[in-house]
């Protein structure tokens, strides 16, 4: 047999072993989707139709760069929408990835409790956001929000620290020198705005012999509601020095001010 028709025959019969393989694994070992657990096949990478179509709602449509929540780029006046221009933040803008709703919100619910696996699906979305941000270029230092090490040791992971091992940038490194040093409740367990920033002060402080000063710093986080722990951590930074402070999060909750 001449060799590219040989060539040609091994190539043929590797392809239609791959496919049966593939089909002997669909069968025997059903893909599920990481959201809502139903069968899917392998075309459908991690997620059903169903939670695919979610999240691409969930992703699209235009946000404030000031406070994350929804609002069109023709209703911001110097940067701000109506919802926030009243409000006062100590970081200095926001990259999203969506909003807290429908597949996202099930997907970061998980990946909160006992799914770390998780974070592969989570991080192209936040590492997007990143980079679509106006503040993308500027980053020098990635920070990912802490836990209290008593809840991070009975989670096993930090799950803002997981998203920002992912991310990908130039230059821009990791740094772990903010730290949780106060246990505080979970946000979610506390009703108000100006609770929840009672909840945080005070919580955050900065290691010895930190980078923070003169640069400019990202925060990452997997949900932002009022803002509370994000302004806390941001002030913290900036009394250490650091010249301007942004926030990445994986979704923006409560969209309406309150």
């Amino acid at each position: 047999m001449e060799a590219p028709r040989f060539h040609l025959v091994i190539g043929q019969a590797r392809q239609r072993a791959v496919l049966a393989w593939r089909g002997l694994n669909q069968l025997l070992w059903p893909g599920r989707c990481d959201v809502c657990d139903e069968g899917i096949c392998d075309a459908d990478g991690r997620l059903c139709r169903r939670c695919w179509n979610e999240l691409l709602t969930c992703t699209a449509g235009d946000y404030c760069p000031r406070c994350g929540r929804d609002a069109s780029r023709y209703g911001l006046i110097a940067g701000a929408c109506g919802a926030c221009r009243a409000e006062e933040f100590h970081f200095d803008g926001i990259a999203r990835a969506g909003v807290y709703a429908e597949a996202l919100q099930r997907m970061i619910l998980a990946f909160k409790h006992d799914h770390s696996e998780l974070a592969s699906a989570l991080a192209p979305l936040a590492d997007a956001a990143l980079q679509g941000s106006n503040f993308y270029s500027d980053i020098e230092l990635i920070v990912p929000v802490p836990l209290h090490w008593s809840r991070r040791i009975s989670r096993g992971y930090n799950q803002s620290h997981l998203i920002a091992r992912r991310l990908h940038h130039p230059h821009a490194r990791v740094n772990t020198d903010l730290v949780r040093i106060r246990r505080t409740r979970p946000q979610p367990q506390v009703a108000t705005p100006a609770a929840r920033a009672r909840n945080v002060a005070g919580a955050f402080v900065v290691r010895d012999g930190h980078e923070f000063t003169g640069r400019t710093v990202c925060l990452i986080d997997d949900i932002k509601t009022s803002g509370a722990t994000l302004n806390e951590c941001a002030g913290t930074l900036k009394e250490a020095g650091a010249a301007r402070v942004y926030a990445m999060v994986l979704a923006v909750a409560g969209q309406k001010a309150v």
